[in-house]
């Protein structure tokens, strides 16, 4: 594969200064739902509000210092592009996003807030990498994809990393898939801490580009989606972590708009932890009973709690 556990190692020494160690929270209630032990590793409480601050600071750190004077740009719905603006702001460089004109609010704002400069784009009608690109090539900047690269894949698999350095052996790991680094970083992890878990990924059946891959043997395009969970809008598995996700994962479950936001209740009104939709994904998964009746602990990572109040409201 193109990317290794001992990536992941290097990736983690290399962001230890910047990120949050999260927390593993447990609770009692969730566990009697679900019919399994579960352990979920908050990245709600992550720096920028998501996991994606780890691939970004992997991979910003991991730019020469030439590249780095040029400046970064990415394209996101938001967390990536957060995670972006807090590593360029950390490494001394600048940083350039390409986000849809509907992207939600609290991360638009909080890009700006991290220093972030915003373009805007349509997704019904443009084509985010086809400017992203551009971008860069006008300016010499670096591009920073948002999934679909060796220092990314890395930086995110720490995640699970830590989380299984706390909890010991589980029977599964569960993450969302958008793009994939989050699910193939967490397979690569969890396959080499410990072999006999298995890994399962939990997309929205409104966004199922990675049911219907895997069911091909290919990545499949998919049309603009509508689901809430913004961050997982992502029209096809990328290029790297489809085959690591292909050779790693178990299965891709499928989860309803009800399912997603039933979740994001569960987690805000009985565990008092806030996720947005694309966080509560994965424990959709696992309350929505969609998880072999075998696996007895699970461990899940909540992706990011950036989430409009607009959507808060409306639970």
């Amino acid at each position: 594969m193109s990317v290794s556990y001992a990536d992941v190692e290097q990736a983690a020494s290399r962001i230890a200064p910047h990120i949050n160690r999260t927390p593993v929270m447990t609770s009692r209630t969730l566990d009697d739902r679900s019919g399994k032990r579960v352990f979920l590793k908050c990245e709600n409480f992550q720096r920028g509000g998501s996991f994606k601050l780890r691939g970004g600071v992997n991979f910003l750190f991991s730019m020469s210092d030439d590249d780095v004077h040029r400046g970064v740009v990415a394209f996101s719905s938001g967390n990536h592009a957060q995670a972006v603006a807090i590593a360029a702001g950390l490494r001394g460089s600048s940083a350039t996003v390409v986000m849809p004109d509907d992207a939600s609010k609290s991360k638009a704002e909080g890009v700006r807030a991290y220093g972030g400069r915003i373009i805007f784009y349509n997704r019904f009608r443009d084509d985010r990498e086809a400017i992203g690109r551009n971008l860069a090539a006008e300016t010499g900047a670096t591009l920073v994809p948002p999934f679909d690269h060796p220092w990314i894949i890395a930086g995110q698999g720490t995640a699970a990393r830590e989380m299984l350095s706390e909890t010991g052996p589980l029977d599964a790991v569960v993450t969302c898939v958008g793009g994939g680094g989050l699910l193939s970083g967490s397979a690569i992890s969890a396959h080499a801490l410990h072999p006999s878990t298995r890994v399962f990924g939990v997309e929205p059946a409104l966004a199922n580009d990675w049911a219907l891959s895997m069911e091909a043997g290919h990545p499949v395009a998919i049309p603009p989606s509508t689901t809430i969970a913004d961050g997982l809008r992502s029209p096809q598995p990328g290029a790297i972590t489809f085959p690591i996700v292909r050779k790693l994962v178990e299965k891709i479950i499928l989860v309803t708009e009800e399912e997603i936001l039933d979740a994001m209740r569960f987690l805000l009104f009985r565990m008092k932890i806030l996720v947005e939709p694309s966080g509560a994904v994965s424990v959709a998964g696992v309350l929505s009973g969609k998880l072999p009746a075998e696996i007895r602990s699970v461990g899940v990572i909540v992706s990011g709690g950036n989430v409009d109040m607009e959507v808060v409201r409306s639970l």
